[in-house]
């Protein structure tokens, strides 16, 4: 993963952007990665209006009992990317949170299968609520897990 800084955007700076620039600053590095992103290995690659991409590369550190990845590495994966994908959706002083989102997984992530990639499209978007959905697909583009979210917009 390229070299990266982590943190949060403050509320006076997040005030100045639109939700597109919030996340292009994000994917560009101009803006601080959230921590979770550390501590998880993701990275934020792509963002335009209404969809974002972001890769990993799943190791022993997010493994579950039983030697698999975590599918708690995925929800967080999907969560992020389309979460991020309502929010560049967004005119600036706006801001989004999750309500609620479901996550399938489909094949078992495991460590060391090299970069998979988290890819979350806006569905819909009104004044309060917007729904994105989201895939996890392997280098190959083999589908490992999708999912939906709805999200609360509210003045920032």
């Amino acid at each position: 993963m390229r070299h990266r800084n982590y943190g949060t955007v403050g509320a006076e700076q997040r005030k100045t952007m639109n939700g597109l620039a919030f996340v292009q600053g994000l994917a560009d590095g101009s803006l601080p990665l959230n921590t979770i992103a550390r501590t998880l290995g993701y990275d934020v690659v792509e963002a335009e209006h209404g969809r974002v991409a972001i890769v990993a590369e799943p190791d022993e550190t997010v493994l579950n009992p039983a030697g698999t990845v975590h599918g708690g590495f995925s929800a967080t994966l999907l969560d992020s990317c389309m979460g991020l994908a309502v929010q560049s959706t967004l005119d600036r002083g706006f801001a989004q949170t999750t309500l609620e989102f479901k996550v399938s997984l489909v094949r078992p992530i495991v460590a060391g299968m090299g970069e998979i990639r988290a890819e979350g499209t806006v569905l819909s978007r009104g004044r309060r609520i917007g729904t994105a959905e989201g895939r996890i697909v392997d280098c190959n583009g083999r589908l490992l897990a999708h999912g939906t979210t709805t999200c609360l917009i509210f003045e920032d």
